[in-house]
């Protein structure tokens, strides 16, 4: 049976407190079956939050056009970094979760350092507590060990960092 209550504000801020407080708590009473809704609820809520905070901390000329792209960018990457690390699961283990599981993991987590992640320099804050929760919520939730954990992490950063360095300078 698929959980599918709607997103709710109370869900978002006490989604925050859980994940703050006591990360690997909140991962193992993670419903399997929590649905897409939540999820990605929480992230939009938290990167129309970073959007928001990104914009006055930079004051842009075309503030829309920037904020357009603070937004997809803060929704894209997390879902650029499920799939790869859902793809990186499914070739090395098969498929031991459903995509809607692992995302949930991967957008709760984004969503959770989104909050800072607007500061300048905290980028190397951010990305390895982002990467430590992902981590986490997969041995937590989805039984994983610490050395298949290592591997769909360490692979889809690799796999991310190759795509990018290559479509570099096709963008610049």
């Amino acid at each position: 049976m698929v959980y599918t209550e709607q997103f709710t504000l109370g869900f978002y801020f006490q989604t925050l407190t859980k994940i703050l407080g006591q990360p690997r708590r909140f991962f193992s009473e993670l419903s399997p079956d929590m649905g897409l809704k939540k999820p990605l609820g929480f992230l939009v809520v938290s990167s129309l939050f970073f959007t928001g905070a990104s914009l006055a901390n930079d004051m842009p000329p075309q503030p829309v056009i920037l904020g357009g792209i603070f937004f997809i960018n803060a929704m894209g990457m997390a879902f650029i970094a499920a799939g790869l690390g859902y793809m990186v699961m499914t070739m090395i283990m098969g498929k031991r979760v459903t995509f809607i599981r692992f995302f949930s993991i991967y957008a709760l987590s984004s969503g959770v350092t989104l909050l800072v992640s607007w500061v300048p320099f905290f980028f190397w804050i951010t990305e390895p507590w982002k990467w430590w929760l992902i981590g986490t919520g997969m041995i937590k939730n989805c039984d994983f060990s610490l050395t298949q954990v290592f591997v769909i992490i360490g692979m889809s950063i690799a796999t991310m960092v190759l795509f990018f360095w290559t479509v570099l300078p096709i963008i610049t």
